[in-house]
């Protein structure tokens, strides 16, 4: 069965298909349609889609990204939550043999099994326009349950793209841009303005791609023990990395023992912990556990 060529990612299509339906676009889901052909070609070229790949699209939508997803890949399985976009989906996708539509929020997807069957467990590619709200449970999910991906290519709000990238010194700094450079190397494909989207969020948006490292890029003894010391170092940014490991309720650290090794890696007393790199996280995690036992 050859595949239509998508006819959606244009607003004339895109109105179309919402009033055949009487579609009320629901705020909870923060739903924003693409409507510009152009970003979703280059999400498609940027993701590297070829004809071999399974690939997992979370938040269909109306199925604009997943037409084009499905013409280009061997198979998509996409994951909607609204029961009303099911009906709609099924209209824009007749056409598409090879795309699977799940009827669940992406959050209790057990996404590990999901490539086990479709994929044989290979590493697959992720895909998506993201809403906005549940941008970071999604991308953190997909990585602390180790998920097998090859790369994830997504659109989120330009504020959270700059900080996946962003490095030590910068306000954008954060958990977030040290837990996704530990699994992945963040590129900014292209930056979206609100006038490709209907309705048109109030902020702009950026595509951006993830490629999982082959394994994390930093040695660590105690995964689970770096993340809540990088979680408690950011909770209360204005606090030295002292005082903030130290008023963590999961940590509770002593001072003296944090100052000792921050002076064993040559680091002031006051430094707080925007300052540190990846690799100063992975190694004060590790000489804060070996002190511990």
């Amino acid at each position: 069965m050859s595949r239509p060529v998508p006819s959606l990612g244009n607003p004339k299509n895109t109105i179309e298909i919402l009033n055949k339906y009487k579609f009320v676009f629901q705020k909870r889901y923060g739903q924003n349609f693409l409507i510009d052909e152009h970003v979703l070609g280059k999400i498609i070229r940027s993701a590297g889609i070829t004809e071999d790949d399974f690939v997992i699209e979370i938040g269909p939508g109306i199925g604009t990204l997943t037409q084009y997803l499905a013409y280009s890949a061997r198979e998509v399985a996409a994951i909607e939550i609204d029961d009303a976009l099911l009906p709609i989906l099924e209209d824009t996708l007749s056409g598409y043999d090879n795309v699977t539509v799940i009827h669940e929020d992406v959050l209790k997807v057990n996404l590990t099994k999901l490539v086990e069957e479709k994929n044989g467990g290979k590493p697959v590619k992720v895909v998506a326009n993201l809403p906005y709200y549940i941008t970071t449970p999604i991308i953190m999910g997909l990585f602390e349950n180790h998920v097998p991906v090859e790369s994830i290519t997504i659109m989120v709000q330009k504020e959270v793209a700059d900080r996946m990238k962003t490095g030590p010194g910068s306000k954008d700094y954060g958990a977030l841009s040290l837990a996704v450079q530990y699994y992945a190397r963040p590129e900014l494909v292209a930056n979206v303005p609100p006038n490709c989207f209907m309705p048109r969020p109030r902020v702009g948006s950026a595509v951006i791609r993830l490629t999982k490292h082959e394994k994390p890029s930093v040695e660590v003894q105690d995964e689970k023990l770096m993340f809540q010391i990088i979680r408690a170092s950011f909770n209360q940014r204005r606090k030295t990395l002292v005082n903030g490991l130290y008023n963590a309720p999961e940590l509770h650290i002593p001072k003296e023992c944090t100052a000792a090794v921050l002076e064993e890696m040559g680091l002031a007393p006051g430094i707080r912990g925007e300052a540190l790199e990846l690799s100063q996280f992975a190694e004060l995690s590790s000489r804060l556990k070996d002190k511990s036992e």
